[in-house]
């Protein structure tokens, strides 16, 4: 069977796949599209599950709000010229938008929903590894809102509009309006994004990390040779001392470096003549948390050119 070059085109916008796959596909399929489209489909998918094995820690955060909620979604890929990508940055702004319509901070459930092109967010993921030729991993997700007031985003070293490598959001919770929230939250989250607090509260820091933090506190004690109700009330004030600066509403105000976030947003509202409260924030940076192998991408790249 024949083909025709308005056949190619075809089989390359179904699959995404390069010209020359495209035609050799066809070839191999007798100038059958739908056999072609299978068989791109099963080497692409095996191409797939060969680069999913490579670590991802570039990418971008991506962050949404539609005024009482705001969501920030974290996509991985293994360089940072991916991130630049018109086809991926148009990928982690739809997904993102998508996330901002779940109920749930459900990574699973994200990956399954309907993505605006067809198909699944999974799909697209899939057809995007295969085209651009690196892993890519839609790795986490935060939603924050509020009953009345107003979500307020700010994106760090923004790669484009809503996304970048430090993604924050706010939930201020308040009868005041835009006029005031608007500012007061993007103040605080240019705080965020520069002072990375641990939790809103010293309630919220992780036990593990307090636990760790005792520990190290508890020797440093040690060795000052002090009687042992003494070397407990270090350890206690170095908890406490850990505690403040470690969560946001007790960390000084990067603004003055002397005011307490709490009592920032506390001045606020007795200006705006309503309360205001900080009720929840996001702070995503990119690829924090992500170990990085000695085969990355880069290190392929290079092995393959012969560069040492």
């Amino acid at each position: 069977m024949a083909y025709t070059a308005a056949d190619v085109k075809n089989l390359r916008e179904r699959t995404g796949a390069g010209m020359m796959d495209c035609k050799k596909a066809l070839d191999e399929a007798g100038g059958d599209i739908e056999v072609a489209v299978d068989a791109l489909r099963a080497k692409g998918l095996a191409a797939v599950a060969k680069k999913s094995s490579r670590t991802a820690a570039e990418g971008l955060v991506g962050i949404a709000v539609s005024g009482t909620r705001g969501v920030a979604v974290e996509v991985n890929s293994e360089t940072d010229f991916v991130a630049k990508n018109e086809q991926f940055q148009d990928f982690v702004r739809k997904t993102t938008e998508v996330a901002l319509g779940l109920v749930a901070d459900d990574i699973d459930a994200l990956k399954a929903a309907d993505y605006p092109d067809g198909g699944t967010v999974t799909d697209k993921l899939t057809n995007n590894v295969a085209t651009i030729g690196e892993n890519q991993q839609v790795r986490r997700m935060k939603t924050v809102s509020v009953s009345s007031g107003l979500v307020v985003p700010y994106m760090h070293n923004a790669a484009a509009p809503n996304m970048g490598k430090i993604g924050v959001l706010v939930a201020l919770e308040s009868e005041a309006g835009a006029d005031v929230l608007e500012p007061l939250g993007k103040q605080i989250a240019m705080h965020i994004a520069a002072a990375f607090p641990q939790a809103l509260n010293a309630d919220g820091l992780d036990p593990e990390m307090i636990a760790r933090e005792r520990k190290i506190a508890a020797e440093k004690a040690a060795e000052s040779g002090k009687p042992a109700e003494v070397q407990a009330k270090m350890v206690d004030g170095a908890i406490a001392k850990f505690a403040k600066d470690n969560a946001l509403l007790s960390q000084l105000f990067v603004m003055d470096n002397k005011t307490p976030v709490a009592q920032v947003v506390e001045a606020a509202g007795k200006a705006a003549g309503t309360k205001i409260a900080l009720v929840d924030y996001v702070r995503f940076q990119l690829g924090e948390g992500i170990e990085k192998e000695a085969t990355d991408f880069a290190a392929e790249v290079a092995a393959a050119a012969g560069i040492k």
